[in-house]
């Protein structure tokens, strides 16, 4: 077991070393989720419909969308000089390899998501002093499970020829679930619902995310032999 955590944790680092130094998808996902926030504001009609009504839905696709650039690079990595057949043929197993890159994806994709926070903030002026413990721990909760399934799809296209455009054709219809349960909860702690609102919601991104990560892990090895 400690041998298996000390991989994950090697695997992990190498990956945010490689994206430190580089920085190309964090520049660009950053970079994206701006573009988006912004053209979804100005979008608006603010006579017709508010900012509270339409933040919800705003955030969680500047977060999907931002994170899929680094979902892709998740194996790309790999790919180059056949390094993930020396991952392969190191003594690791296919779990360690699968919870060092689910580390690395999910570092990357919080600190996509912790960049937008504050630009979401400037651009709707929605409240949130109060309801930002609560969307912190929705926004934990669904990137885990949309990351998971990212980092399985991920694995499974980086072989085939156009694995740029495969991954998000994938991995859209296992987001809806989780995003829906998001932006169902974000819009009632934006709206200063009280907690017991949310709970229902809450209990659901916990289902998917025991669901996900654990078929994720499972059909991982497979992936990875193939």
């Amino acid at each position: 077991m400690r041998d298996a955590l000390r991989a994950a944790l090697a695997i992990a680092g190498k990956d945010l070393a490689i994206e430190w130094r580089t920085k190309t998808a964090l520049v660009s996902s950053v970079t994206f989720a701006v573009l988006v926030l912004a053209v979804l504001y100005f979008a608006r009609d603010p006579t017709a419909v508010g900012a509270v009504d339409v933040a919800p839905g705003a955030l969680w696709v500047t977060f999907t969308f931002a994170a899929m650039i680094g979902l892709n690079r998740a194996f790309l990595l790999e790919r180059e000089n056949r390094a993930m057949d020396g991952i392969r043929l190191a003594p690791v197993s296919p779990q360690a390899v699968f919870f060092g890159k689910l580390a690395a994806n999910l570092v990357f994709v919080g600190t996509v998501e912790l960049v937008s926070l504050p630009l979401f903030i400037l651009f709707y002026d929605v409240p949130m002093v109060r309801g930002l413990p609560a969307l912190a721990g929705i926004t934990a909760m669904a990137t885990l499970a949309f990351v998971a399934v990212g980092t399985l799809l991920s694995s499974m296209v980086v072989r085939t020829r156009f694995a740029e455009l495969m991954l998000p054709l994938l991995l859209l219809p296992f987001l809806v679930p989780p995003v829906v349960g998001a932006v169902q909860a974000t819009a009632r702690i934006l709206a200063d619902r009280p907690l017991s609102e949310v709970q229902g919601w809450l209990k659901l991104l916990a289902a998917f995310d025991i669901v996900f990560v654990t078929i994720s892990t499972f059909l991982f090895e497979a992936t990875l032999e193939e």
